[in-house]
């Protein structure tokens, strides 16, 4: 008689970020990455958040309020809140993706919340950032907090400036994924003549995309400055900037006047993914120079489209990018003459082609599996600890 083996156990894992899925950088990484595992039978996902994109069928959702007005208290209550809900349940890990009160795993989409305001904003602390200063420290102090999850090296360097106690054995770095199919599935010349047609841009012109959702912190003034500088070579080439995203249009088409680059610059809003994938295949090179990005997933992106970048020494994403190879990592983004440069160098059709294959094999190399599995890893690796 032979015996049944035993089911393995299935483990109830809690997930928490407050927008599951929605526009952003963590709320985008943080969907891809819990799908993943949710495929895994291992895993019982139970996801905690005040919004989400749409329901997944592997995945059991869990409405957690947030206290708004006043503004302190947004972090507050839906760290307070998400304890209260966990706490009826019993979980074998908790993975958070936001400052919570207590947590397995942390992955930190960002710096820690001092620094990036009297750092990188340069501005004084207010009684909202006291309030999540104080979760976060709350979090990171907590004993059960094992594990942190960084995106960047720059993350991981700004997290240890701020928290020095912590054991760097205790963090490990996952990068986000890109699906490369998204853009192999399209026809690349098909995507350059229709975009090009639908926004009345020549065939022959180079277009520089830029991609973000806040115009000031990545760098688009700093751009629009270096093509400024290209622009007055002779003969000046013919070339267009496309910004694509949500930012103050009224004062950066002002700055285009004062640059005299009228009708080299089109801005074109927030799109659909769909488009902004067929805008990707339509352009020639990327730029984002920010003041300060944890990472930039659409740097990722455009790279996966077989696209140069440039982009700043403060883009976490220069951990991938080779100088030369597969784009450029500009130190100091206040100098005109090393945009035009780059940007100049980037005009010839074949460096341009070769850096993009680089970009691709690059790109190829990220993907939502690979990062699924090495945080699998660190869960079996908790588990086995807590057992």
């Amino acid at each position: 008689m032979h015996a049944v083996p035993m089911p393995s156990k299935v483990y109830k894992i809690a997930v928490v970020i407050p927008k599951y899925g929605l526009v952003g950088g963590a709320e985008g990484f943080a969907a891809e990455l819990t799908e993943w595992i949710a495929r895994n039978d291992r895993y019982e996902i139970h996801v905690f958040a005040n919004k989400w994109l749409k329901e997944s069928p592997r995945i059991l959702f869990h409405k957690i309020p947030i206290i708004s007005f006043p503004k302190f208290l947004t972090t507050l209550s839906f760290a307070y809140f998400t304890g209260r809900k966990i706490a009826t349940m019993n979980f074998d890990l908790i993975h958070t993706h936001e400052r919570i009160f207590q947590a397995d795993l942390f992955t930190m989409h960002g710096i820690p919340h001092r620094i990036w305001v009297t750092e990188v904003r340069n501005k004084r602390m207010s009684l909202f950032d006291v309030a999540t200063k104080w979760v976060e420290k709350c979090l990171v102090q907590n004993q059960r907090c094992q594990r942190f999850l960084t995106v960047s090296v720059l993350v991981k360097e700004k997290f240890l400036q701020e928290y020095s106690h912590v054991d760097s054995k205790r963090i490990q770095i996952i990068y986000p994924g890109v699906d490369v199919q998204r853009f192999q599935r399209l026809n690349r010349d098909e995507c350059r003549q229709e975009i090009r047609r639908h926004w009345g841009i020549d065939t022959k012109d180079f277009v520089i995309l830029f991609v973000s959702m806040n115009f000031e912190i990545k760098g688009l003034a700093e751009l629009m400055v270096g093509l400024a500088k290209l622009k007055s070579k002779h003969p000046p080439p013919k070339f267009k900037l496309l910004v694509i995203g949500k930012g103050n249009v009224r004062k950066f088409g002002k700055l285009v006047r004062q640059l005299g680059i009228q009708g080299h610059v089109l801005f074109l809003g927030v799109v659909h993914k769909e488009t902004l994938d067929r805008i990707y295949l339509a352009g020639d090179v990327f730029a984002m120079l920010s003041q300060f990005d944890t990472f930039g997933i659409a740097v990722l992106e455009a790279m996966a489209a077989s696209l140069p970048v440039l982009i700043s020494g403060n883009v976490g994403a220069k951990d991938i990018v080779g100088e030369g190879i597969n784009g450029f990592v500009l130190e100091n983004t206040n100098s005109p003459d090393e945009i035009c440069d780059k940007i100049g160098f980037l005009l010839n059709e074949e460096s341009r082609s070769r850096m993009g294959d680089q970009a691709l094999k690059t790109a190829s190399r990220f993907t939502w599996e690979a990062a699924a599995k090495k945080v699998e890893n660190i869960y079996e690796d908790l588990l086995g600890d807590r057992s």
